[in-house]
């Protein structure tokens, strides 16, 4: 198994891997990331400052991904923890809390102050995972992400 950063050949394998998990999870594809304009080009897209998306590869294939950037109209020294999904087999293989680990050290890397991420309800082991790495519960969405169906809202500080 090899994290790294995400690369322009990776669009097609990482789009897809994020429509797929959102399907078999029952999330809705309209206000999640299954919707995201820059779902196809996410290479391009965290490639500008304080910005890094990983991909969890394993025998040349990608398994999971997640990434940081600054959150979306928020002026606070605050990134998101964007997309972050891992294929039903890569689950439950300590993968997620190395991935989630990396991300907060990047996050650390570009001097944000705290970390911000969306979620669904039913997606407890990810909160699990969350609250594990020292997310809390808030009441309020921040930002704009888009992510309207995504009614969880998780903050921690770095």
């Amino acid at each position: 198994m090899n994290i790294r950063n995400i690369r322009k050949g990776d669009n097609g394998q990482v789009a897809a891997l994020i429509r797929k998990v959102l399907v078999d999870l029952g999330a809705p594809k309209v206000g999640t990331a299954y919707a995201d304009v820059t779902l196809d080009s996410m290479f391009e897209n965290y490639d500008r400052p304080r910005a890094a998306y990983f991909v969890v590869e394993e025998n040349d294939k990608i398994l999971g991904c997640a990434g940081v950037a600054q959150l979306d109209n928020c002026e606070d020294n605050i990134c998101e923890l964007q997309k972050m999904y891992f294929l039903e087999e890569a689950r439950g293989r300590g993968i997620g809390s190395k991935m989630l680990q990396i991300c907060l050290e990047k996050a650390r890397e570009f001097n944000f102050e705290m970390v911000y991420l969306e979620t669904m309800p039913y997606m407890k082991a990810a909160q699990k995972l969350y609250e594990k790495m020292g997310f809390e519960y808030i009441d309020e969405p921040m930002g704009d992400t888009g992510h309207y169906s995504c009614p969880v809202y998780m903050l921690a500080k770095l």
